[in-house]
């Protein structure tokens, strides 16, 4: 792929980092039937992801869907356990590990920058722990920044540790007073991993294991240290017709995104962990209260229904009922899961190309505004009463 071509993905992803049956538009039809034709739509859209991969699960009763194909070369049908970038929904695994160290009482909400991470600049430093979780912290997202576009337009597959991700932001001051409001940061994440990493003297991938990947039996999910992706695999595009499709699933390292997107997994296991993380398999009930003190504010791309965002965590209100959850955008994939609070229904909704409804291209807006009907009609289907 041309480094321009590179160019133009950044441009629109950089954030991230980040014949149909009319039945599917019943609002009263909650079917797989219904679901599957909203599905076979998306696909067939004339800028829409070559595929799209769903599991709904209702108690021990669980249901996969596709559409499409994983791979436009071999033509192959995306499969339950093929890998994929889970985007921003590692922002939950970030929450998971930071919020059972919470319920150990070896972190603190109230912990703040200051505190655990003195070696970051000074203006951050009254940023707390639930400040990061909550996207009320003003830290400024680096992702934005003109430094971190150059670094990936120049070299998309370069690793970059943490030191360097921090250094794009390291002389800006906070975006506004902490807790005086919501703004999505990816810098967020970060400085919870890293709050984590320093109470425990542990590197971030061994917390992973040991707080999340191995109680939930996760064990095909991983945090990559750069661009390659475990076979077998849903291949990544860039739909922009008329040039034809990009293969970008290992065009960029994950490194630039680790704690905040960085995450590989496969639609099997993220449902999985969504069943485990909002149904308190990772902590109790007393931390599950302070995490859902939601406030307004919406998941990066937005989830079906109205958001509103908690700790590491976002509650998505829809026509069929709440689910609580994370989305995630990443050049080449679009990820959605989601679970009642008892955890018993869920539903894990992946495509793999990345749709955003600000995208200044109306095809992939139109595309995103089908995708999050099916995400509502997979909602319906795991809320729905069985008979």
């Amino acid at each position: 792929m041309s480094r321009i071509r590179i160019a133009g993905v950044i441009a629109l992803a950089a954030t991230a980092i980040s014949g149909v049956d009319a039945r599917a538009g019943d609002p009263e039809d909650h079917s797989g039937q219904a679901l599957e034709a909203a599905m076979a739509r998306l696909v067939q859209m004339r800028s829409g992801p070559p595929g799209v991969a769903a599991v709904v699960q209702r108690g021990g009763r669980r249901e996969y869907h596709a559409a499409g194909v994983r791979n436009l070369r071999t033509r192959q049908r995306w499969r339950a356990k093929d890998h994929m970038r889970i985007a921003s929904v590692s922002k939950a695994f970030s929450g998971a590990v930071a919020l059972s160290l919470v319920e150990r009482g070896k972190l603190r909400l109230s912990d703040t920058i200051a505190d655990l991470l003195p070696e970051l600049p000074t203006a951050w430093a009254p940023v707390t722990l639930g400040q990061a979780l909550h996207h009320t912290s003003g830290l400024p997202d680096y992702t934005q920044t003109k430094a971190f576009r150059d670094s990936l337009t120049e070299n998309p597959r370069k690793h970059l540790t943490r030191r360097d991700v921090i250094d794009f932001v390291r002389s800006k001051p906070l975006d506004f007073t902490p807790g005086s409001r919501y703004e999505y940061s990816n810098t967020d994440n970060f400085v919870m991993a890293m709050m984590a990493r320093a109470v425990r003297g542990r590197s971030y991938v061994t917390l992973l294991r040991s707080k999340v990947f191995r109680p939930l039996r996760l064990r095909r999910t991983t945090l990559p240290g750069g661009f390659r992706l475990p076979r077998p695999l849903a291949h990544g595009y860039v739909i922009d017709p008329p040039d034809p499709a990009a293969d970008i699933s290992e065009a960029i390292s994950a490194s630039g995104a680790w704690a905040s997107g960085g995450l590989q997994s496969n639609p099997a296991e993220l449902n999985r962990f969504v069943r485990g993380y909002v149904g308190r398999k990772l902590f109790g009930r007393a931390t599950q209260r302070r995490q859902f003190r939601f406030v307004k504010g919406s998941s990066d791309p937005p989830g079906p229904g109205r958001n509103s965002a908690g700790l590491g965590i976002f509650r998505y209100r829809t026509r069929c009922g709440t689910v609580y959850g994370h989305t995630g955008g990443f050049p080449g994939y679009t990820q959605f899961t989601a679970a009642t609070q008892d955890g018993h229904r869920s539903v894990t909704v992946s495509v793999n190309e990345q749709l955003a409804p600000d995208s200044p291209r109306r095809a992939i807006r139109a595309a995103f505004k089908a995708l999050r009907k099916v995400e509502t009609l997979a909602v319906c289907a795991a809320l729905a009463q069985r008979g």
